[in-house]
C-alpha cells in the first residue's frame, strides 16, 4: 500500500491524517506527494491575479502537476516525468492564513476546521476535480463530505 505525503512549508500542522481520509475515499494505492504553502491575504491576491487573472483574495488555489485524472488510480509507473524521489508529485496547494480565520468566524467553527476543510479541497483540485458545473460540483461535495466524515467532523462544526 502506498501513502500521500504532504510537505508542509514554514509549520507543521496535522495532514498525515488529512492525507489519509482523501487517500482512502480516492482508492489511491501509490506514494503521492504534494506541496502545501501558506501565504497572507495579499500574497494569494498576487498568485490569483498572475496565475489565474482573478483580481481578489481568495482562501485556497490549487496547481495540479496532472491533467484529466479525475476518478483515476495513480501510478508512478504511468506519470515517470512528475516523481518527486519516490513519489509521484499532484502539485500544490497555497492557503491563505487571512481568510482561514477569517471564514472560521464567519461560519462558527474553528481554524483548524476551516483548514482542514480547504486543504481537503485543494487536493481534491489535485486529483482532478472541480466544481465548474453543478454537477461537478456535487460530485466534489461529496467527496469532501466524505473526507470530512472519515475524519469525524461532520457539515456543520
Amino acid at each position: 500500500m502506498g501513502k500521500l505525503k504532504i510537505e508542509c512549508l514554514e509549520r507543521k500542522i496535522k495532514t498525515k491524517r488529512i492525507a489519509k481520509a482523501v487517500y482512502t475515499v480516492l482508492n489511491q494505492t501509490d506514494k503521492l506527494s504534494v506541496e502545501l504553502v501558506f501565504v497572507s491575504g495579499e500574497d494569494i491576491h498576487t498568485l490569483n491575479r498572475n496565475t489565474r487573472g482573478v483580481d481578489s483574495v481568495t482562501d485556497v488555489l490549487s496547481y495540479p502537476s496532472l491533467d484529466g485524472i479525475k476518478g483515476e488510480v495513480l501510478l508512478r509507473d504511468n506519470y515517470p516525468t512528475v516523481l518527486d524521489r519516490k513519489y509521484l508529485f499532484l502539485g500544490s496547494i497555497v492557503l491563505c492564513d487571512d481568510k482561514v480565520r477569517a471564514q472560521a468566524q464567519e461560519y462558527g467553527h474553528s481554524e483548524e476546521r476551516e483548514r482542514t476543510y480547504l486543504i481537503i479541497h485543494g487536493l481534491l483540485h489535485l486529483f482532478g476535480y472541480d466544481h465548474m458545473t453543478e454537477e461537478d460540483k456535487k460530485e466534489m461535495r461529496d467527496k469532501e463530505k466524505a473526507v470530512l466524515a472519515l475524519l469525524g467532523i461532520g457539515d456543520e462544526e
